[in-house]
């Protein structure tokens, strides 16, 4: 907008019609005065001052308007009809003015100039707004970058007090950072520590987590640079993400020896306690059985006690067997004898086994199975014996399990049914977990919780699936599939 300042209202009618024809916004003063006070309120992109007034001439308002901050950039065009000399146009370019016309005005030559200070005024102002905007935005990154700065040394503060070796890479996976632990295992800040001979290369397992975008975790022994012995560590490596993408990852190795020789012992105990009940339980088995025979048809009483303490003392037998298996299965010296063998006969010992244990349940058999199939009969048998065993366990009221043997869709499924108190859908998601117990709080049933365990590892171990389907009060079926096609060879 532009001020025109005249104390003669025909002079300011003039010139506005001149201006209003060339689409310039304008405002009006009659007097100095007046026009001080609207430049303290408004802002202006031009002033057209006239010199001689009343009161406040022009020149006094033009010194009071350039000592404002606020208006002190404004231009000021001077009209005058009288005073053309040179002293009072020096005194108008002093005062505070760019330029000195005087009346009568060329309409074309005022308007001329009226555009190129109006333009001159808008570049200057916008361009002090960019500079003013270039300055918010140089404090915001400054600010931003000393936020940045302050998380990154906090961040570097809790890598250096934490025990673990810690370490970040690039996306590229580039290492960038390492905590003063990392030069305890590597003479090298972008080397990583060298793994035991047998272990896999630290290096390339971190590639091909890069490569796949996920999250490594794996065990890896290393060594300090002062021993000689490695040390079991658990290496995990996450990713950093901004806007969806990694920008960086962020590993640690945790020293877990203590806890892998705590496992290993565990496991050693386990092993020598199963055999050390077991070899005193094999003696004792076999003198019942001894005095089972030596028995006359009289004792009926007697002859009844003892096939109670054996079913116990296989049940003892069942329990010793699992701790030994699971031993064996965590330091992996489970054994398999891998061959073809006849799954119908397979079925049959499991089922007299256990119908011999509990002579009160019904166990049937629906499907045919004569067949042969490849794998470790012993311990497949091991595994219908077990969810046998759980079917009747878990079925105090209901004297009926059935084994049952179909195929469809190219997969033989062999599973055993029962009708008993059934399994929560929340309990299936872990049924086969070890030391994993279903919460049946009004059933008090024994049990260590790992036999389904040691039958998903024997599953696994043959490249069979396994599952449950149960509904609670309704019964459960535990099953297992192999190939038909693929199951003899």
């Amino acid at each position: 907008m532009i001020l025109i300042v005249d104390d003669k209202p025909e002079n300011i009618f003039a010139i506005r019609s001149i201006l209003s024809q060339h689409n310039f916004p304008s405002d009006t003063a009659l007097s100095g005065e007046e026009a001080l006070k609207k430049v303290l309120k408004n802002s202006y992109a031009l002033i057209i001052l006239d010199v001689q007034m009343p009161g406040m001439d022009g020149f006094e308002v033009a010194e009071t308007i350039s000592g404002y901050s606020k208006s002190k950039d404004i231009p000021i065009i001077f009209l005058s009809a009288v005073n053309t000399d040179k002293k009072y146009i020096a005194k108008g370019y002093s005062s505070g003015g760019i330029d000195y016309i005087s009346k009568p005005i060329d309409p074309d030559i005022f308007l001329l100039k009226v555009k190129t200070f109006y333009t001159l005024y808008e570049q200057k102002r916008q361009l002090n707004e960019m500079q003013a905007s270039l300055l918010a935005e140089i404090e915001f990154r400054k600010k931003a970058q000393d936020e940045v700065n302050d998380l990154a040394l906090e961040f570097k503060s809790i890598l250096e007090s934490i025990p673990q070796i810690a370490f970040t890479t690039k996306a590229d996976g580039h290492i960038e950072y390492n905590n003063s632990r990392w030069f305890e295992y590597s003479t090298s800040e972008i080397e990583f520590p060298v793994a035991h001979p047998d272990d896999a290369d630290i290096k390339n397992a971190l590639q091909q987590t890069i490569k796949r975008g996920q999250p490594l975790e794996m065990e890896v022994r290393i060594k300090k640079l002062a021993d000689e012995d490695y040390r079991y560590h658990l290496l995990k490596v996450l990713p950093v993400k901004e806007n969806g993408e990694i920008v960086k990852w962020v590993g640690t190795f945790t020293d877990i020896e203590d806890q892998k020789q705590a496992i290993k012992k565990k496991d050693e105990f386990i092993s020598i306690a199963s055999h050390e009940l077991k070899t005193p339980l094999t003696s004792i088995k076999g003198y019942i059985q001894l005095l089972q025979h030596l028995l006359d048809g009289n004792e009926n009483a007697a002859r009844q006690y003892i096939d109670r303490t054996l079913i116990q003392v296989e049940k003892l037998n069942i329990l010793i067997a699992d701790l030994l298996d699971i031993s064996k299965i965590e330091s992996g010296k489970l054994k398999y004898n891998m061959k073809n063998f006849d799954l119908e006969g397979m079925l049959g010992n499991a089922v007299e086994i256990i119908q011999q244990t509990y002579p009160d349940y019904t166990i049937e058999r629906e499907g045919g199975a004569a067949r042969q199939v490849y794998g470790d009969e012993i311990r497949l048998e091991q595994v219908i014996i077990n969810f046998l065993s759980n079917a009747v366990k878990y079925s105090p009221d209901a004297r009926k399990v059935t084994v049952l043997v179909t195929e469809q869709g190219g997969e033989t499924k062999v599973s055993v049914k029962d009708s008993g108190i059934g399994i929560s859908k929340k309990d299936q998601q872990h049924i086969f977990n070890k030391f994993y117990r279903a919460e049946k709080s009004e059933h008090h049933i024994q049990g260590l919780g790992i036999g389904l365990y040691i039958c998903a590892e024997i599953l696994r171990r043959h490249n069979f699936g396994f599952g449950v389907e149960s509904e609670p009060g309704k019964g459960s079926e535990f099953y297992f599939t192999m190939p038909t096609g693929n199951s003899a060879r």
